[in-house]
């Protein structure tokens, strides 16, 4: 692969503490009672309002939840995160000048660029692609389909890497072959069934299955 995308949360950060104390916090705050942390760990990947108007029923309650959400994440809650033991060795062993990476994730690009900085990562990435506040591209497809035309890369040549199936639906979409990773928060069933061309149980395997995957091509 020329270029790899890499998805951030469940993917290059465990950011289960500060998303889903944020979320009990939104929900705490509009009077409901708020699920355990182990129990939202669901709501760690897909668009987040999605998953709020689940638990709050309704799109118009759903909006005051992310904004209370916002409150607590933009202060507290995107540093209550962890990189995973592998990543930058792994990111290092990537970068040394024959590919392109990135990040591509749904997270508002604002805060993945917070986030990315505080654990010194930058380096690494040529660019952060990421949703804006008000939801456009949130939608994974929309936004790697947005990133193939800012970057130049040949999707045919580019790999999206993810723990979810937003991610390997959203490379699939756009031609390009798609990586599941297995330490995150979806499952090996959900990457199959939504296309994985193959799956990495742990950090270091990541760059060895992009080599395979640059001798495969796109399909």
């Amino acid at each position: 692969m020329n270029s790899i995308f890499f998805d951030l949360d469940g993917t290059l950060t465990d950011p289960k503490p500060g998303i889903t104390r944020s979320i009990r916090y939104a929900l705490t705050e509009l009077g409901r009672d708020a699920p355990s942390e182990d129990e939202l760990h669901w709501c760690i990947g897909p668009p987040l309002h999605a998953s709020l108007a689940k638990l709050v029923g309704s799109e118009d309650l759903a909006d005051r939840a992310l904004l209370l959400y916002r409150e607590r994440f933009s202060k507290i809650g995107m540093y209550e995160n962890a990189v995973y033991d592998g990543i930058e060795a792994m990111l290092a062993s990537l970068a040394d000048g024959t590919r392109r990476l990135f990040v591509a994730t749904s997270k508002p690009r604002i805060y993945a660029m917070r986030i990315i900085a505080h654990f010194k990562l930058g380096g690494y990435f040529e660019h952060v692609f990421g949703s804006e506040l008000d939801g456009t591209r949130v939608d994974k497809s929309d936004l790697l389909q947005y990133a193939i035309a800012e970057t130049g890369v040949d999707p045919a040549a580019a790999l999206m890497v993810g723990d979810r199936s937003h991610d390997i639906v959203g490379a699939r979409n756009n031609g390009m072959r798609a990586l599941g990773v297995l330490y995150g928060f979806g499952s090996r069933d959900e990457l199959m069934q939504a296309g994985a061309h193959a799956l990495c149980a742990a950090p270091p395997d990541i760059a060895e299955q992009a080599l395979r995957q640059s001798a495969m091509g796109s399909g």
